[in-house]
């Protein structure tokens, strides 16, 4: 299973925010749209060996949200920024002021969060990876079917989320010398794990 969590910081928890304006006062939902289609889309079909949480850090704490999509369950997910976008207020407006979990479509799942406390749960697990400039290459890596990582939107994680992630030991990897979108990150972490995973072994037999 290959499970993903994004930080996302800026994003009105409220859902208040209009299509037009992703960007701006969307609090970057543009770029957070572009990870979830890149995290699960594929040529006709979805991912569904993949699994991805969205924490929507928010001031108090009690408003924060978090969102969990399910690719073995996943409906209605399209390629395009807009829809995927709109999808997500939809969850943040079903998810306002509700005290427990919503699903607000197929394989989505909207609810309160902690966002520290669940940031510190996802980076226990053994083997974790921070996707972060200045880390290990990927390239260096020997990806397994089981993969856990954590990454941020355009704005860098909090100092409280950074101590997190350096206390939990999660690997620090890079996936290039340049730096990328997350979208785009996503994307090439997502294709480096296919191609390990149609990897054959060599038969070394002598004949």
């Amino acid at each position: 299973m290959r499970r993903f969590l994004l930080l996302a910081h800026r994003v009105p928890v409220d859902g208040a925010f209009t299509l037009n304006d992703l960007a701006g006062g969307g609090g970057r939902m543009d770029e957070i749209a572009r990870c979830v289609s890149t995290a699960f889309t594929i040529s006709n079909d979805l991912r569904r060996d993949t699994e991805l949480t969205v924490l929507f850090g928010s001031e108090p704490p009690p408003r924060s949200r978090r969102i969990d999509i399910y690719g073995a369950r996943l409906r209605l997910l399209n390629p395009d920024e807009r829809s995927t976008a709109a999808l997500l207020k939809n969850a943040l407006i079903r998810s306002h002021n509700v005290p427990g979990i919503v699903e607000s479509s197929p394989g989505m799942v909207v609810g309160p969060s902690q966002p520290l406390e669940d940031l510190a749960r996802f980076a226990s697990q053994p083997g974790c990876w921070w996707l972060v400039e200045g880390g290990a290459p990927l390239a260096s890596l020997a990806p397994t079917s089981d993969v856990a990582a954590v990454l941020s939107d355009p704005t860098d994680p909090t100092p409280p989320e950074r101590e997190i992630l350096e206390r939990s030991g999660a690997v620090s990897i890079r996936v290039g010398p340049r730096s990328l979108r997350s979208s785009q990150v996503l994307d090439v972490v997502q294709n480096v794990l296919d191609g390990a995973s149609e990897a054959v072994p060599v038969d070394r037999t002598p004949r």
